[in-house]
């Protein structure tokens, strides 16, 4: 009887562990994307099914990409995380160590060094937190096991697990973000794939430790997705009497859940508002039609920001306006945009 109690416990606990606690080679998911991934892209299958063994999903995983700090965070709070002294002065040495590469990135992208620094400055320190987990366990935890993004997160593993053989990677080696994000520039496999250029011309793509391919392929990614050389990126804007009342109901109206610049330029102006610098205005009026509108809470008061083309292309590097603000006000701190 006791035997058999013990047989009935294991078995229910192999089912219970089947989703969260097992190795993912034990799901049958899991192995049927394996098979479809091989024959897609003429991989071994061995092979591929070697790079999962002894892997689990990771429930830590799923707690982190349930609540990011773009979604729980007031502009005010994100603010302070990244416009430390300590990354403002680390950004001006990040500038003038590699101020050659910089300064080629931007001739031929036209991208500022400044925006390029902020960038690599607000993913990893600089290269010094580009995270701890296995990236193909990581990618297998939300795309088996995170039902809202899963489609997304297998397509990201698949990206990952061709990028890794076209590389020659050792899969299990390569760290990451919680959410599969690599290298000094915290590049997704797909953008990876797509954007990573080989600025040095040593013939390898490696964001992970070759600063001239870290540099040429942020820039490379903002001008593939837009970037506007020379034009305004943000400006935070006021009434005419120097008030900002970001609470009131026209304002809050113009804010829209698309990050895509939609509203007319003339629509803000003729609330009152303009930016607190003339010159960002002046800019902005002449080569910008649409804008998008963003009343955030500072830690001490409301802003209005309005953002432009090249605001909107930074969020699609990081899909949050505190992500793109932060950017901004870093890539200001550091200072002149000339390397």
């Amino acid at each position: 009887m006791l035997y058999f109690y013990f047989r009935i416990t294991g078995l229910f606990l192999l089912l219970a562990g089947a989703a969260h606690g097992s190795d993912f080679l034990e799901r049958d998911e899991v192995r049927q994307f394996i098979r479809e991934v091989a024959a897609e892209h003429q991989l071994d299958q061995h092979r591929l099914a070697g790079h999962f063994t002894g892997l689990s999903s990771q429930q830590g995983i799923i707690d982190a990409i349930s609540t990011p700090a773009e979604r729980t965070l007031t502009w005010g709070e994100y603010r302070a995380i990244f416009l430390k002294d300590k990354r403002i002065e680390q950004g001006r040495e990040f500038m003038a160590e590699h101020r050659a590469l910089l300064s080629q990135a931007t001739e031929q992208y036209g991208v500022p060094a400044t925006v390029i620094t902020a960038i690599i400055g607000v993913e990893t320190f600089y290269g010094r937190i580009t995270g701890k987990h296995k990236v193909i366990e990581a990618l297998a935890t939300l795309a088996f096991d995170y039902p809202p993004r899963a489609k997304f997160f297998r397509s990201e593993l698949e990206e990952f697990l061709v990028l890794s053989t076209k590389e020659g990677w050792d899969p299990a080696e390569i760290k990451g973000s919680y959410a599969g994000a690599m290298g000094y520039p915290q590049f997704i496999s797909s953008s990876y794939r797509q954007y990573a250029v080989d600025f040095d011309g040593d013939g390898k793509r490696d964001l992970h430790g070759n600063i001239a391919d870290v540099i040429g392929s942020v820039a490379n990614y903002l001008a593939v997705h837009g970037w506007k050389a020379d034009a305004p990126v943000a400006s935070r804007w006021q009434t005419g009497a120097g008030e900002d009342v970001s609470d009131q109901a026209e304002v809050i109206a113009l804010n829209r859940k698309s990050l895509k610049p939609q509203i007319a330029l003339s629509t803000v102006k003729n609330l009152g508002y303009k930016p607190i610098l003339p010159s960002a205005f002046d800019k902005a009026e002449r080569d910008e039609e649409f804008v998008s509108v963003m009343p955030l809470e500072g830690l001490n008061e409301k802003e209005t920001w309005v953002g432009y083309n090249n605001f909107y292309v930074i969020t699609r590097y990081n899909h949050s306006r505190l992500y793109a603000l932060a950017v901004l006000q870093l890539s200001d701190a550091i200072g002149d945009s000339s390397p």
